[in-house]
């Protein structure tokens, strides 16, 4: 069932990273599980180490090592909708678009914040994405998801999936789960007037954003304007902005850092956002980090604000 030594930059939206020991792309629960269970026979001589499994989603938001991933890869591909009046449940393999499109057709609203979000509704569920003021949390009404170990079906609540800002409980204490599905509640609204308003934010994404070249997004979470040290809050009060509750933006913060267009290799800090780490072609995943630890030692040394980062490191 596995494909071994598969190169990890094909499945990343930042071109970057070296091979996975082993592969699985699995579209249905079924498949899941029957991965799951060959893995363990095929695993069961393997050190500690090279048991682990790493699940993959649309790699919007990864930076894999120039070494690779010495265990599994988990491509979560299972991609369908469906619905019942509001309510609607989505594979976690299905891209963020395409539910879009589907709350389109069906004038379903709720979800307009996440025009032009890239990735799928398993990464949204798990990293709580966010923009413009909404959340996935705001529709979210239950998560279900596969232990990877025991191979139980668990079934969340939105209160039981401990939502906060950009996390959830998968980042946390459920990190040895694989999200199946997600059902999500909406309200009836205008077509014309939901298509609107994503396409807004779509073309507001293109615009602002430095799409043309490879990058993992935002590298670095906005900083909670409660979080700034009293002797900046007069400088950086006057960028703060609600999502969904006041932060300073990290792009601010490290364009006034003097940050822009910073380089080491061929990763470079955008002239076009600040908080997005462009690949200029064949940038490797030290060189990110290494500008990483560049930028959040500058803006230590400026503003006394620890960055944390967005990106997950497999």
């Amino acid at each position: 069932m596995f494909k071994q030594n598969v190169p990890l930059k094909d499945y990343s939206r930042y071109q970057i990273g070296g091979l996975a020991a082993y592969f699985l792309e699995i579209s249905t629960k079924d498949d899941l599980l029957k991965g799951l269970k060959e893995w363990r026979k095929v695993s069961v001589a393997f050190p500690q180490e090279e048991k682990k499994i790493f699940i993959l989603g649309g790699g919007t938001n990864i930076l894999f090592s120039d070494e690779g991933f010495n265990g599994l890869v988990l491509k979560n591909s299972i991609d369908s909708i469906e619905s019942k009046e509001n309510k609607v449940t989505a594979g976690a393999g299905t891209l963020v678009v395409s539910l879009l499109d589907f709350c389109i057709e069906n004038s379903l609203s709720g979800l307009e914040w996440a025009g032009g979000l890239p990735g799928t509704i398993g990464g949204a569920v798990r990293g709580n994405a966010g923009a413009f003021g909404g959340e996935t949390k705001d529709s979210v009404l239950e998560v279900v998801s596969i232990d990877l170990e025991t191979f139980q079906e668990i079934k969340r609540s939105k209160e039981e999936c401990e939502f906060s800002y950009r996390t959830s409980i998968f980042k946390t204490r459920a990190k040895n789960e694989l999200i199946v599905s997600a059902t999500f509640e909406f309200t009836k609204g205008n077509k014309e007037d939901i298509r609107s308003k994503i396409l807004e934010k779509t073309e507001f994404r293109k615009i602002k954003l430095p799409l043309d070249y490879p990058n993992a997004g935002s590298i670095f979470k906005n900083v909670p304007f409660s979080l700034v040290p009293e002797q900046y809050k007069k400088e950086l009060s006057q960028y703060v902005k609600n999502d969904p509750f006041p932060v300073v933006p990290t792009a601010k913060i490290i364009f006034l850092a003097r940050l822009k267009d910073k380089k080491v290799g061929d990763a470079m800090v955008s002239d076009k956002h600040t908080n997005f780490i462009v690949n200029l072609g064949n940038a490797k995943a030290s060189e990110v980090k290494a500008l990483i630890k560049i930028i959040k030692s500058a803006v230590r040394q400026k503003y006394q604000i620890e960055l944390e980062e967005e990106i997950i490191y497999p």
